[in-house]
């Protein structure tokens, strides 16, 4: 099971949680977000302490933002995905694609975000297939993200496509064993936040360890 912390924002936070075992580290570019990740402090840090990430990889989330914040974006901190989190549509992958395959600019895959309610229709994901390296299923809420609240999770039984998916929206340390017995096609890994947070942008670090361990035991 692959693990993304997202929302981080913090340098030494950050350090902190590229220290455990995780997959991704996701970082907010959303202005209205608390854990809105712009600034020249992490992006110093981030060019000084590449090292740091190992294996992990950097994710930026995004929501219905300028294909040229985008682009500047992922050069500027280096991203391995930029995740949708908004309305984009498929011509929206497609024209980032089309800068990306030209030129030196830095490119990065997709993930593409969905906001699953109990009347959520799995087949709109249809279009993105094949544009996106994976989609993410999150709770519907009143923010585009982080509301610490789950939505029904046999709900996923009704996804068909072959994209791989992580499962989000209010997932708390303990989860991880329901996690674990769920049975459902695709499923790659998860995505933890604010029910991991001390406030805003700053992850318990003990915390995250012990969901890590837990999701992850034989």
């Amino acid at each position: 099971m692959k693990i993304k912390v997202c929302g981080l924002k913090d340098p030494a936070n950050l350090q902190s949680i590229l220290a455990l075992p995780i997959d991704m580290a996701g970082f907010i570019f959303y202005p209205k977000s608390p854990r809105f990740a712009e600034g020249k402090t992490l992006r110093v840090w981030m060019e000084k302490n590449a090292a740091a990430f190992g294996r992990v990889e950097k994710v930026g989330v995004f929501v219905n933002a300028e294909i040229e914040y985008v682009l500047n974006t992922v050069h500027d901190y280096q991203l391995d995905y930029v995740q949708l989190h908004g309305s984009e549509s498929p011509e929206y992958c497609r024209e980032l694609l089309s800068y990306w395959s030209f030129g030196s600019l830095r490119s990065a895959k997709f993930i593409k975000a969905f906001s699953v309610s109990a009347q959520f229709d799995f087949n709109e994901t249809a279009p993105y297939e094949g544009l996106c390296a994976y989609f993410l299923f999150d709770a519907k809420g009143e923010q585009p993200g982080g509301n610490g609240t789950a939505f029904n999770w046999e709900l996923l039984e009704n996804y068909k496509g072959i994209t791989p998916f992580l499962l989000s929206g209010g997932i708390n340390e303990n989860d991880a064993a329901s996690i674990r017995s769920l049975n459902v096609k695709s499923l790659w890994g998860v995505d933890i936040n604010s029910l991991f947070e001390t406030k805003p942008g700053f992850k318990d670090a003990e915390m995250v360890a012990r969901f890590v361990k837990a999701i992850r035991e034989e």
